[in-house]
């Protein structure tokens, strides 16, 4: 593992940290690769049941490293590094029905924002801002950015942040539905990780169906998305750690659950 990304496993949670502080943490290709792989591992460790996302330092990332932009030898392997390399984040993060929380510590701009997007809750420090600066840079957004910001804000709200590259703070973040929380940067850490404690205190099957149902639910017709919902949770029924969540709740005690 390179010193650009730095990774730590405590109470079920797993955390992920981009660790470039003297360039705001603005990934490479060969970072977002590492990055996939940790989350492939992530996904496939029974004893994580949460992801915590985060960057070192004052920013979150800054996006793209634009002093080793424009090094590709011709449009199609600037393609394929695309297709290939720096969207194996959200492909991988497609795959993992673990929760995963976006930790905002600073500013999240253009594929950095993007990377915040991906993620199922973001929560914000007071001192983070956001942009989708592609267009200051006379791109578009290549790594998911126009895909995912619509579907979380809204389509005028998104074209606007799209089409001007402009920066908002976390407070209007919070305020249009880009993040669940802006708190106070002394209050960051407390409030993701009690999130994620919170999660992972839940039996894991029941949370990691719930993840995977829902966005299942929303590509879905309502008909279709009852059927898989049906299916669902008839299955939840039979696990273990459904009859240990019954029996606690009987007992008034807190359950223990192994996932199974």
């Amino acid at each position: 593992m390179s010193d650009a990304i730095k990774v730590s496993i405590k109470d079920h949670i797993g955390t992920i940290v981009f660790n470039r502080p003297e360039s705001r943490n603005a990934f490479t290709l060969e970072m977002l690769e590492e990055c996939s792989s940790i989350l492939a591992s992530f996904r496939d460790a029974p004893e994580i049941r949460v992801i915590v996302l985060t960057g070192a330092g004052e920013s979150f990332c800054s996006g793209g490293d634009v002093k080793k932009m424009g090094q590709a030898t011709s449009v199609i392997q600037r393609k394929s590094d695309l297709w290939k390399r720096m969207q194996s984040v959200p492909k991988t993060l497609a795959t993992v029905d673990k929760p995963v929380i976006a930790m905002i510590n600073g500013d999240a701009v253009g594929g950095g924002m993007d990377i915040a997007l991906m993620c199922d809750i973001r929560v914000a420090s007071e001192k983070a801002r956001f942009s989708q600066a592609y267009v200051r840079l006379g791109l578009a957004p290549g790594d998911g950015g126009a895909f995912f910001l619509a579907r979380l804000i809204g389509l005028g709200r998104a074209l606007e942040l799209l089409l001007t590259g402009d920066f908002i703070d976390a407070q209007r973040a919070e305020r249009i539905g880009l993040v669940n929380h802006c708190v106070r940067h002394e209050d960051l850490e407390e409030t993701a990780y009690g999130i994620a404690r919170r999660i992972a205190a839940l039996p894991p099957l029941g949370v990691q169906t719930t993840k995977r149902l829902t966005y299942e639910s929303f590509q879905s017709e309502m008909i279709t998305a009852l059927e898989l919902a049906s299916s669902q949770a008839a299955l939840m029924t039979t696990t273990d750690d459904h009859k240990e969540a019954v029996a606690a709740f009987r007992e008034r005690r807190k359950g223990t659950y192994k996932g199974v």
